[in-house]
């Protein structure tokens, strides 16, 4: 298993590179060899500590790669007049960025102005996947840092309210598939999610068909209209520290927390992918490799930061 997802990126990366795309596995050999060990052993410290860290960096990575590319536009702090992405409504709830100036630190310490934070993100987002014991993968580097970040465009990224024809154009405005959005939308099986992203799904008056009842039954008991608790909320799954295929077999219950979740189902060609994945663990991971290289391949940036919450 583990050596068939290694198959499928090197022929990614193969495929990749003859597009002309800068990226390459061996980008950092001989001016960071240590980087990636550097990365996972500041991401492993983290989780030990905090078990929300590897959902956090893999929602964060997605974020950054959907706004201008993966540059590491989501990591700047906001300044001046200038409100930057992580202070965008979606972004708010993003975590963990101590994380990334953590291996930042000590890599800028090994290897000065070499490493970008995009780079970082990308790496840190696979060693989290790794560590909830999902598969593992080549990343490929190269990355630059972007030096514009702006809250307004965090409109752009995919909602929790979307239906598919609004999902499918966000992730094709990508270059990324059906496919893509089917084995990406995985992602979901780690992490917390906040009352406010499903709540119009619970509504007694006006409930959502396509939620199983007594499911929307026990959210409308952690979400209550009145009185809700600070940060109440659902895990996205019951194991939701665990990356593996549950959030695929919910799906087909109709207790996907998400209307985007729900709406995998439909569209024929999601819909066919959701039970492939709900009955196959090794697809949904060989599935999920492929579409993660190919986002995390957007390209956006300029620059190698020093500093990943400020521009050099």
């Amino acid at each position: 298993m583990a050596f068939r997802v290694a198959f499928l990126t090197s022929l990614l990366i193969l495929s990749m590179s003859s597009s002309g795309n800068a990226l390459s596995l061996n980008y950092y050999e001989k001016t960071c060899p240590d980087a990636e060990w550097i990365i996972a052993a500041a991401v492993k410290a983290a989780a030990a500590k905090d078990k929300t860290v590897p959902a956090a960096l893999l929602r964060m990575h997605f974020h950054d790669c959907f706004i201008r590319g993966c540059d590491a536009s989501v990591l700047l702090n906001s300044k001046g007049s200038n409100k930057a992405e992580k202070d965008g409504p979606p972004n708010v709830s993003l975590h963990a960025f101590y994380v990334i100036d953590n291996a930042k630190k000590q890599v800028e310490t090994l290897c000065p102005g070499v490493v970008s934070c995009a780079d970082i993100l990308a790496l840190a987002a696979r060693d989290a996947v790794v560590l909830s014991g999902g598969p593992t993968w080549d990343v490929p580097k190269g990355r630059k840092d972007g030096r514009t970040s702006k809250a307004s465009e965090t409109v752009q990224l995919p909602a929790p309210t979307f239906n598919i024809s609004q999902l499918q154009q966000s992730f094709s405005q990508r270059g990324l598939s059906m496919e893509d959005l089917a084995a990406l939308s995985g992602g979901h099986t780690l992490g917390f999610a906040h009352c406010s992203s499903f709540q119009s799904r619970i509504n007694t008056n006006n409930a959502d068909p396509t939620i199983n009842p007594s499911f929307a039954e026990s959210l409308r008991n952690i979400c209550p209209i009145h009185n809700q608790a600070k940060n109440a909320g659902a895990n996205m799954d019951a194991s939701s520290a665990t990356f593996d295929n549950t959030y695929y077999k919910l799906i087909l219950q109709g207790k996907s927390l998400f209307a985007s979740d729900q709406a995998l189902l439909s569209h024929p060609e999601t819909k066919n992918l959701v039970s492939k994945f709900a009955s196959s663990h090794q697809s949904f991971n060989e599935a999920f490799v492929k579409s993660m290289i190919k986002m995390s391949s957007i390209n956006g940036g300029q620059e190698v930061r020093k500093d990943c919450r400020v521009v050099n």
